[in-house]
């Protein structure tokens, strides 16, 4: 029986060679065909500009400062053979209306050519084909340890799809068609929103970063069915030092590890990403956060989308969820302190009040990075809770959830600022009579900390009540400032995530469980609002 001739090696050349050898020879032609793949994208963005009216997103070549990033959609043009390139890296994300469009974001290690998603309503009947958009990152040497990095995000905008239907996608490129018998493995799927109020499932967590604990989480999420997952910053830790500074350096090149970890649930199940900390990479503008537009197709219905991609919104079925940068108020981190001039927070008010006084909205979702409450290493940020907290309360705001604190803590409901009514584990709470809960979901996968000395972790099975903890919160000045508190109900210093369950009906309820990397309970409790 004959072999098939291996792609990019001649038949001839093939029957006299062994496996090694075929392998080397594809390294050395792939080699000899690369560019400079920087200016052959540069090179096309006049005509980016014309045909997809998207242009430089960080600033032109001719307006950009000395060291500022070049951050540029064009089509990709290629010198690789396509056959020989595989998209990795596959990521979701909602629209502004989940029911009708999602985004679908990848990744290629080399420029191609005209880069396109194929969309149908069977895996065999991919007919629908929209181009995709490429944004370009080039990431230079910040130290001599670090080589200078490009990378190729793609990004297709998938708008008119059917509430509630289950979609098969394939992506692609010249040379590379998901839709060949030989690529239908590599088909996707993802199910829209529903049209009305459905029961389902969504997952949270922060601080996941790269790691066999991260991976490990990520399988478990997937087995909870999620309609979708929240990401609440510090997302895969290029940056190690988190300071949000000049000085910081960050190697690229963990992002693409991190999309490949991620793509076993992140191809499937919508991926929701807010900006920590560590998500400032300071050497890309604007903020920070050219890295992120680059790798992420977010909902664009927050303040200013350019400026603050991590802030957005959407509805699901009957829970409204909204995302913040906590960098933008943060005392204990400054960096980006006031950026957005106030911006993001009137438009929090806003969102917040036409949520609540939507009929169709039974409960508010907000999750952001920094804590507002919590007692492990970073405390409680007062930025926070100077700026957000009164407009959670004062909207009814049923859930938050941060990360920032590698732990799993849950607070009992606070209302101004103190136990409204305790929470114990397998309890129901009432947001409108008894204040909010807020869960700090930071155990994905990075390094693990811990909580003070002599408080022990308190979960299910395990509970350890203590009277009160001794803790802080940061001030204005970036100062610690001593805490006695009583509202920190549950700690668990595992890894672990949050699925919560939405329930419509006469008397709707969030069914709130956090599970642990063995898959064990350690905290349930249920959010039920009160007609009063």
């Amino acid at each position: 029986m004959t072999d098939t001739p291996r792609v990019g090696i001649p038949e001839h050349l093939q029957r006299r060679m062994s496996m090694p050898e075929q392998h080397e020879y594809l390294r050395t032609k792939v080699s000899h065909r690369k560019v400079s793949r920087r200016s052959a994208l540069i090179g096309g963005v006049a005509t980016a500009g014309a045909a997809g009216g998207i242009g430089v997103l960080a600033g032109s070549a001719s307006t950009a400062s000395a060291g500022a990033p070049t951050l540029v959609t064009a089509p990709a043009t290629a010198e690789v053979d396509g056959s020989l390139v595989a998209p990795f890296g596959r990521h979701l994300a909602f629209g502004a209306d989940p029911k009708t469009q999602m985004r679908i974001s990848w990744q290629v290690p080399f420029a191609v050519r005209r880069p396109y998603v194929r969309v149908g309503l069977k895996p065999w009947e991919l007919s629908r084909k929209i181009e995709a958009e490429v944004r370009d990152l080039h990431t230079p040497s910040l130290s001599k340890k670090l080589p200078a990095v490009d990378q190729y995000y793609l990004h297709a905008a998938l708008d008119g799809l059917r509430p509630g239907t289950m979609y098969y996608y394939g992506v692609g490129h010249d040379g590379f068609d998901p839709a060949e018998a030989s690529r239908l493995s590599t088909i996707g799927s993802f199910r829209t929103a529903p049209a009305g109020a459905e029961k389902f499932v969504f997952t949270a967590f922060g601080d996941q970063g790269v790691s066999y604990d991260a991976l490990g989480n990520d399988q478990l999420i997937l087995g909870q069915n999620p309609s979708f997952h929240l990401h609440a910053g510090d997302i895969c830790y290029a940056d190690s030092s988190g300071h949000g500074e000049e000085s910081d350096t960050y190697d690229a090149r963990v992002w693409d590890q991190f999309l490949a970890q991620t793509e076993s649930v992140a191809a499937s199940v919508p991926w929701m990403v807010t900006t920590g900390n560590h998500d400032m990479e300071a050497w890309y503008s604007p903020n920070g956060y050219g890295g992120q537009s680059a790798r992420w197709s977010l909902p664009e219905n927050g303040p200013d989308a350019a400026q603050a991609p991590g802030v957005y919104s959407f509805t699901y079925g009957n829970v409204g969820v909204v995302a913040l940068d906590a960098n933008d108020v943060s005392y204990e981190i400054p960096a980006n302190q006031g950026y957005t001039n106030g911006k993001q927070t009137a438009w929090l008010d806003k969102r917040l009040r036409a949520l609540r006084a939507d009929p169709g909205i039974d409960f508010i979702v907000v999750f952001f990075h920094h804590c507002a409450y919590s007692t492990s290493t970073h405390a409680s940020d007062g930025g926070v809770r100077d700026a957000w907290v009164g407009l959670f309360e004062k909207h009814q705001v049923d859930l938050v959830i941060n990360g920032h604190n590698h732990v799993y803590e849950r607070t009992d409901a606070i209302k101004g600022g103190e136990v409204g009514n305790p929470v114990p584990i397998g309890t129901t709470t009432d947001p409108k009579r008894d204040g909010i809960v807020y869960v700090t979901a930071g155990g994905a996968g990075k390094d693990l900390y811990s909580f003070g000395v002599g408080v022990k972790d308190s979960y299910e099975g395990h509970v350890h009540d203590h009277d009160h903890i001794l803790t802080f919160h940061w001030t204005k000045p970036r100062l610690p400032d001593p805490d006695t508190v009583e509202w920190s109900r549950v700690r668990y210093t595992g890894f672990s995530f949050l699925a919560v369950e939405a329930e419509p009906g006469a008397q709707p309820k969030l069914k709130v469980t956090a599970l642990a990397e063995n898959g064990e309970r350690i905290d349930a409790f249920q959010i039920v609002r009160g007609t009063s």
